[in-house]
């Protein structure tokens, strides 16, 4: 059953303490026998582990699944602090060796692509004791100048690095429609106000907490995206464990000719392309997506 509210996906997720902070986490049991390497998901900016709502049943088909939300999204603490990559990935291995865990599988979107790339990172040199045997990536600037950021994220990006000032109009409205401005054009939406809408769960996680004013402190990541991409993506096409990309194909920042870099760097890779689907194909098309991703995972 897909959950589509806030408080729903809040009901199955547990508040931990990991590196001083408190992070929303969901630990998704196995729904049958457990006959694959649980699989840990890394959601994107600026929205959370909520993105995976639709498919989470579809992933825990045969493997446990686990979510977290970055510091600063979601239902996790929403600190005024500067957001790194490194601090995001220190979080997620905090997560990881809490459960107990040596081999995962990896799904990552958006930002959760350099988190990932970060997380391979240290396991080729050796600071991360974890395999990663499977790998998914999809939709994300992992080649940062080749993407095309929205007017939105230039905006925030020209701001100083520290929380917005009460007052910014930055709110429900204005966050649902940049959210759907990344959208394929081809996506057929329900009608306004009826629950089967994901978009204003989404949103209402952003605004938790106060969250959307510490937009400006975590779009950051893009800087660091361009600073360290030798180390987050060099790893993505680097990293020995099988990699499978999905990509929706009408997404308008992380455009398609990333695939074709990546695929250029990686030959042995797999590629679904998703023809009508734009940045967010999990929450766009969630059967497609599952089955683009599944035979990745499997």
């Amino acid at each position: 059953m897909t959950i589509v509210t806030s408080a729903g996906w809040e009901s199955i997720g547990t508040y931990r303490q990991l590196g001083g902070h408190r992070l929303f986490t969901v630990d998704a049991p196995s729904i049958g026998p457990e006959v694959h390497q649980p699989l840990l998901v890394l959601h994107g900016f600026p929205t959370s582990s909520f993105d995976y709502a639709a498919v989470l049943d579809g992933l825990r088909a045969g493997r446990r699944v686990l979510l977290l939300d970055g510091l600063g999204y979601g239902l996790s603490a929403k600190p005024d602090v500067r957001y790194t990559m490194a601090l995001q990935a220190d979080l997620v291995v905090a997560f990881v060796s809490e459960l107990g865990l040596s081999r995962v599988a990896l799904l990552t979107h958006d930002m959760g692509d350099t988190v990932g790339g970060e997380l391979l990172a240290r396991c080729q040199d050796g600071t991360w004791p974890v395999e990663v045997t499977r790998r998914v990536v999809t939709n994300g600037s992992i080649y940062i100048e080749q993407a095309h950021l929205t007017a939105g994220q230039q905006l925030l990006l020209s701001l100083p690095d520290e929380t917005l000032p009460a007052g910014i109009p930055v709110d429900a409205a204005s966050l649902t429609q940049s959210l759907r401005d990344t959208f394929s054009p081809d996506v057929t939406w329900p009608p306004e106000g009826w629950p089967e809408d994901p978009l204003p769960p989404t949103v209402e996680q952003i605004l938790h907490d106060d969250g959307h004013l510490v937009l400006t402190r975590l779009i950051r990541y893009i800087e660091e995206r361009r600073q360290n991409e030798r180390r987050f993506t060099g790893a993505i096409e680097t990293a020995p464990s099988p990699l499978h990309v999905v990509w929706g194909l009408d997404d308008p920042i992380a455009i398609p000719t990333m695939v074709d870099t990546l695929v250029a760097a990686r030959p042995d890779a797999t590629v679904v392309r998703l023809a009508g689907v734009g940045h967010y194909p999990m929450v766009e098309a969630p059967a497609r997506f599952l089955e683009a991703v599944l035979p990745g995972l499997d």
